[in-house]
């Protein structure tokens, strides 16, 4: 099987149009959705042994225009899991209290904690793709000498950049896993996805006007992420970019790539029996056996 942690892995000279959004040529839906069956159960226990080995976590960032099936995909690969171990956070419009900190304060506070993992649906990378192609949304946090988008010194978004570097930089250095994934939906599957939230009435409540104005900004969003991803694929760090036109392979590929990731780290283990209680276990078996 090929390594798709290899393959779906972005350089530093990232080009969106170098990648495709659909291989169902390289593998069926069926396929598909039989591997992922397998897999999820074997990142649950992977996720067993790292909560009980209790020195790393996992962040797992999830990114994507909207329709992308970063919902599904969630609930699809995580579901074999304890649900003490795994947490999904979403981050919307900032709060009034998260305005009062600097951007990146909101998402520090919902990190995982040792030996758990935590989805970001929609991340920290919003700071540098949303506030880019609406630069006005700035004026929000307040920062100093900005008053006006024209106020942004031409080396901001560079700035941006080396900021979320070093912050996921601290968080590897202290026993953080961190995976990033892009999903890569064309913009004719978006079209579709849409359509189809206005003619099926279980799909209806997820439909937004304001889809449709981003979506006139595609191209815009597209070079973001594109900028974005090339400047934060770092090798602890790295963008994976998943073809999200079938989410059933999307899926798939995503749990592909945790499971070969966790697997490179031989040292997560179930901890030996303390050498106490190892000397004494059957004196203990006993008096349990003997009530």
């Amino acid at each position: 099987m090929a390594s798709y942690s290899k393959k779906l892995a972005a350089k530093s000279d990232f080009k969106i149009k170098e990648h495709p959004t659909d291989i169902q040529d390289e593998i069926s839906e069926d396929e598909a959705k039989a591997e992922l069956k397998q897999l999820r159960k074997k990142i649950a226990e992977i996720q067993d042994k790292m909560y009980a080995h209790d020195k790393y976590s996992v962040l797992i960032c999830l990114q994507g225009m909207d329709t992308a099936g970063k919902d599904s995909l969630i609930r699809e690969v995580f579901k074999e899991m304890n649900v003490r171990g795994v947490v999904v956070e979403s981050f919307k419009t900032p709060t009034e209290i998260e305005l009062q900190h600097d951007y990146l304060w909101r998402h520090e506070v919902k990190l995982p904690e040792k030996g758990k993992f935590t989805v970001f649906n929609r991340t920290h990378y919003e700071n540098v793709l949303v506030t880019r192609v609406h630069p006005e949304y700035l004026l929000n946090e307040r920062i100093p000498h900005i008053n006006d988008p024209k106020d942004l010194p031409t080396d901001f978004w560079k700035m941006r950049f080396d900021q979320i570097n070093n912050f996921e930089k601290r968080l590897t250095q202290n026993g953080m896993l961190i995976m990033k994934f892009f999903l890569n939906l064309s913009k004719d599957e978006q079209k579709n996805r849409l359509l189809r939230r206005l003619d099926k009435e279980d799909k209806n409540w997820k439909f937004s006007p304001g889809d449709l104005k981003e979506r006139t900004l595609w191209d815009k969003y597209m070079e973001c992420y594109e900028d974005a991803i090339a400047h934060t694929t770092k090798k602890d760090a790295p963008w994976y970019v998943i073809p999200a036109d079938n989410k059933k392979v999307a899926r798939y590929l995503v749990a592909q790539v945790i499971f070969e990731i966790l697997s490179e780290y031989k040292d997560i283990q179930y901890p030996e029996m303390p050498e106490e209680i190892e000397e004494h276990k059957k004196k203990y078996k006993q008096q349990l056996e003997a009530e």
